[in-house]
């Protein structure tokens, strides 16, 4: 068994750098500056997912009257912002990477400053739990090691070596789409036991509801094209585990429920969010190009 979590680490690791590497590949400066210069833009994303999603995760735990592992898994989830996966849905829709991969790497190093106080207030809120205390330096640098580094070395590659940076974004895309599917794969073999367990409980339903309105809300709160709007949806959909999962071994000693309520609601998340990226990419390649009339 720790061989092969050693494995699904590993697979993990190499799915974020590679995700990251792709989105700096295919990004410029000018269009970064575009995004990051766009205080519209940030103001919306930034109330969307450090205020209005984990105040949806609390009202849906609320709403379904959650067991207590759930209902903490729920509300670390929904606290947890920058999950890499959804720089991953922006590729996966055909959407704005670049502003996606930008705005993933800003809000999981901010989340890493404002989770704790985030949760605390909430738990306390709710009066579920305990108080949650997290290495902040520890969480920070993790973001920068594994998706600000990969990303910013994509995007001077890109600068400074267009042809390369032409060459290499299909191997890195291709990386990035591989270990994905290891990843899924390895997150439901992992926790099947725990998955199986929960089925017919509002735990999963709750975790999925949750992802499809994080998704619905993250692309309301948001300015531009529709394809920027969208991926920004994705952006509040899927949200950052590390984080959630530290809060769990510090704070409630690794407690098998709610590790497993943790893995059936960011799974069932998933299976929110893929499907509507799917749909979403579907009706983008079957988009006439513009000028151009599709045969009757």
């Amino acid at each position: 068994m720790g061989t092969l979590q050693s494995l699904f680490n590993a697979v993990t690791v190499i799915f974020i750098a590679a995700t990251m590497f792709a989105a700096g590949l295919g990004a410029t400066l000018p269009s970064l500056r575009a995004v990051l210069s766009n205080v519209p833009l940030l103001v919306l994303v930034l109330l969307a997912n450090l205020v209005v999603v984990p105040l949806l995760g609390w009202g849906i735990a609320a709403l379904f009257a959650l067991p207590e592992a759930a209902f903490i898994a729920l509300l670390l989830t929904a606290s947890s912002p920058g999950g890499p996966f959804g720089a991953k849905l922006g590729m996966v829709q055909n959407g704005d990477v670049v502003a996606g991969a930008a705005v993933q790497v800003l809000l999981a190093a901010i989340g890493s400053i404002t989770f704790g106080p985030t949760v605390n207030v909430i738990l306390e809120a709710a009066d579920v739990g305990g108080e949650v205390s997290l290495d902040v330096a520890t969480l920070v640098l993790t973001v920068a090691v594994l998706q600000l580094v990969p990303f910013a070395v994509g995007l001077v590659v890109r600068h400074y070596a267009p042809s390369a940076a032409q060459s290499w974004h299909p191997v890195a895309a291709a990386v990035s789409n591989v270990t994905f599917l290891a990843v899924l794969a390895g997150m439901l073999v992992g926790n099947w036991r725990d998955v199986v367990a929960l089925i017919g409980s509002r735990s999963l339903l709750a975790g999925f509801l949750f992802a499809v309105i994080a998704f619905a809300l993250g692309t309301a709160l948001a300015t531009g094209p529709w394809e920027r709007r969208t991926t920004m949806g994705g952006i509040a959909a899927v949200r950052n585990a590390g984080p959630a999962l530290a809060a769990i071994g510090l704070a409630f000693g690794n407690e098998p429920a709610i590790l497993g309520a943790l893995a059936a609601v960011l799974l069932s998340g998933l299976a929110g969010a893929v499907p509507i990226a799917a749909v979403l990419s579907h009706h983008r390649r079957q988009k006439p190009a513009p000028g151009r009339v599709r045969n009757r």
